[in-house]
This record gives C-alpha cells, sequence and structure tokens, in this order.
C-alpha cells in the first residue's frame, strides 16, 4: 500500500473515531430518563447528578412557597416512595394537592432539584360535566 494511502486511512479513522467518540459522549449526556418516582428512589445514589423526568402525585399538605418568592417546595410519591422536589418559577394553574405532575430535573442527596419550566401538571383524563338545576325549555318562539 502506497504511503500517501496509509496517511489518508490513518487520517479518515481517526476523525471518524473522534466524531462517534464526541457523539456518543453528547448524547449520554443529554438523555432523559422518564421514570415513575417508585423506579428511582430505591436505587437513588444510581441516578444522582442526571437528568430525570419524574412522575408522580402532589402529596397532599406538602406544597409550600416561600414568602415573597417564586420557591416551592413539595413531595411527589408514586407507589410507596416519595421525593421531595424543590423548584423555583410560576407553576402551572392546576398543579394542587394530589395532581398528577411531571418533574423535570436531577436527583441529589438533599432531593430533586427541578429545572426552570420543570414542572408539568397533567389534567385530568376524564371530563366531568357541572352538575345545573332542572330547566324547562322556553316557550313562544316557533310555537
Amino acid at each position: 500500500m502506497p504511503k500517501k494511502a496509509v496517511r489518508v486511512l490513518a487520517t479518515v479513522l481517526i476523525l471518524g473515531g473522534a466524531f462517534i467518540t464526541l457523539l456518543a459522549t453528547s448524547m449520554r449526556e443529554n438523555v432523559q430518563f422518564y421514570k415513575h418516582v417508585d423506579e428511582v428512589m430505591p436505587a437513588a445514589e444510581e441516578w444522582y447528578g442526571r437528568t430525570l423526568k419524574l412522575q408522580g402525585n402532589v402529596v397532599p399538605g406538602t406544597i409550600a412557597r416561600r414568602d415573597n418568592s417564586l420557591d416551592y417546595r413539595f413531595d411527589v410519591k408514586h407507589g410507596d416512595s416519595v421525593v421531595t422536589a424543590y423548584y423555583t418559577g410560576v407553576v402551572p394553574d392546576n398543579f394542587a394537592d394530589n395532581a398528577e405532575v411531571v418533574v423535570t430535573g436531577q436527583l441529589s442527596q438533599a432531593g430533586f432539584q427541578v429545572e426552570p419550566d420543570g414542572v408539568m401538571a397533567k389534567c385530568p383524563s376524564k371530563y366531568e360535566a357541572s352538575t345545573a338545576p332542572n330547566l324547562t325549555p322556553a316557550k313562544g318562539l316557533g310555537e
């Protein structure tokens, strides 16, 4: 094989390997796992520092807001596992006790630090019609 062909082949292999390594590294850092709280908390240390989307329900009575700020603390539960979440920002209108939520952020020993705009409260899954008093049709027009 000519010397020039060996150099070209070596250059292509080195650049290709560098590109694949860069691609794999960047993809690993940007992966977000979608998990339920009870899937993560039994082995919480394995998830420290990784970006997660955690699903669960807000534990009633745990929503706390610091005075004159947008700092929130609340517990999210699924199954038998609970995690304390910390969030700074505006919460959705339907964020309340027992609301099903998905929070995006990172887990640490202190709890779950939610990213900005990382709280999503799910809407109820079924429509419930409001109860109206018994009404009678209007008479007159068209009769």
